[in-house]
């Protein structure tokens, strides 16, 4: 379980500015969290908060009843916290195979390795010699990143837009890959997306804009007031110190 109270993060050089404000959330084990909401309202900024790599200006991140508020993003990695970029980050020189193998650690069989990239839609013959550079595509290099994030088998998921410069055919692989992954670790999921395929495999979808989570609902509820052209309108206003559990 992953609990957030009074979390804040000012804006670089000016204490005055908020880009979190005051955010309260609980997170539970084993369930499928997106959250969305328009460009600007602080998604990533909290997603990169909670995995250490933006550190808060103010409240506490626990995991397991564990305060992590302090830890670095190595720390929380080593704790159970994955996580994915919108932007996956690029390994020239080192080949999608030693990636891989560096991502699932002592488990690290040739057998691994490959079926790890299959469960990503992606051919081992095709892909493990090749290079973690810049001779992929944005989707290739999502679907890859993808695939370290499941070696790893985190407690908590984190994914930052996995629909991301992907085409229609990466995004099937990665919505079933989420799915999957869920069902098969029992991990919980945070997942920041706009995409009503990745939305809709959620047990509950948080709004956020102007650095809070405001609003809250079932993934049916937020597809059925876009829908009525109503974002978010059956969403209940979260109330301050709500628990979204």
């Amino acid at each position: 379980m992953l609990k957030i109270r009074d979390l804040s993060v000012s804006a670089e050089g000016a204490t005055n500015l908020k880009l979190l404000k005051d955010i309260d959330a609980t997170f539970a084990d084993g369930r499928f969290y997106a959250i969305t909401g328009p460009n600007g309202g602080g998604k990533t900024t909290f997603a990169k908060t909670l995995m250490g790599i933006v550190r808060p200006s103010s409240g506490t991140i626990a995991l397991n009843g564990r305060d992590i508020t302090d830890k670095n993003v190595t720390e929380r990695a080593m704790l159970g916290l994955g996580y994915a970029f919108q932007t996956p980050p690029r390994f020239k020189g080192l080949s999608v195979r030693k990636l891989l193998a560096l991502a699932l650690g002592d488990g690290a069989t040739e057998d691994a390795v490959r079926g790890i990239l299959a469960r990503v839609g992606l051919d081992a013959r095709e892909y493990l010699d090749r290079d973690a550079g810049g001779g992929l595509s944005g989707g290739e290099m999502k679907r890859i990143e993808f695939a370290t994030v499941l070696a790893r088998k985190p407690t908590v998921a984190i994914f930052d837009e996995p629909e991301a410069g992907i085409d229609l055919w990466s995004l099937g692989y990665i919505a079933e890959a989420l799915s999957g992954m869920r069902a098969d670790s029992g991990a919980t999921m945070i997942v920041i997306s706009h995409q009503e395929r990745i939305i809709g495999l959620a047990d509950e979808v948080l709004y956020m804009t102007d650095g809070r989570l405001s609003r809250r609902g079932t993934a049916a509820d937020f597809l059925a007031g876009i829908a009525g052209e109503e974002k978010c309108g059956p969403f209940p206003t979260a109330e301050r110190g709500a628990s979204y559990a």
